[in-house]
C-alpha cells in the first residue's frame, strides 16, 4: 500500500474521472511530450479508471479495457511529487484484482523502458523487442492471472 493518506481504487464519479484525464495530460503531454490526441483516443468511456486519491485529488491513475479474456493496462500515471510511494505498485495490484473480476486470463501492457522494473516487481514479464511509442521507447508485457 501506498505511504500516507491515499486511497487507491476504481473512480466512482465523473469528476475523479475528469481528474483521472487531467492529471494524464500533465504527466504525459506536459511532462513527456506525448500529443493529447495520443492520450486521449476516445476509449476513455469504455474503460475502467483506477484511482489514487489524496484528499479527494488523483495523484495516480491507470485505466482498464477489457476484451475477450484479456484486459489491456494503459495510462498508467502518478504524479510527480507522489512518485516512489507505492501509488503506482498499488494500482497494479488493483488491477489484478479487477482484471480477474471481470474474467480476463491476462493483463497486456505497452511498459514505458524507464519504468519497466516496476512491472517486473508486480509479476509481468516482457515479450519481443522494444519500441517506439510517442518518441518514448516502451515494451510490451503481459501478467497471467490465477
Amino acid at each position: 500500500m501506498p505511504e500516507g493518506d491515499i486511497e487507491v481504487r476504481e473512480a466512482r464519479t465523473r469528476d475523479e474521472v475528469e481528474g483521472a484525464l487531467a492529471l494524464r495530460q500533465r504527466v504525459f503531454c506536459d511532462e513527456q511530450g506525448v500529443s493529447r490526441a495520443a492520450d486521449q483516443d476516445g476509449r476513455d468511456e469504455e474503460a475502467i479508471h483506477l484511482v489514487a486519491l489524496e484528499s479527494g485529488e488523483p495523484v495516480g491513475t491507470c485505466r482498464l479495457l477489457v476484451d475477450a479474456g484479456v484486459v489491456r493496462l494503459g495510462r498508467n500515471a502518478v504524479a510527480p511529487d507522489k512518485r516512489g510511494l507505492g501509488i503506482g505498485a498499488a494500482l497494479l495490484e488493483l488491477a489484478d484484482g479487477v482484471a480477474a473480476g471481470v474474467g480476463a486470463r491476462r493483463i497486456r501492457l505497452h511498459a514505458q523502458v524507464a519504468a519497466r522494473s516496476l512491472y517486473e516487481r508486480s509479476g509481468y514479464v516482457a515479450e519481443g523487442k522494444t519500441f517506439l511509442e510517442e518518441g518514448i521507447e516502451h515494451v510490451t508485457m503481459e501478467k497471467r492471472l490465477a
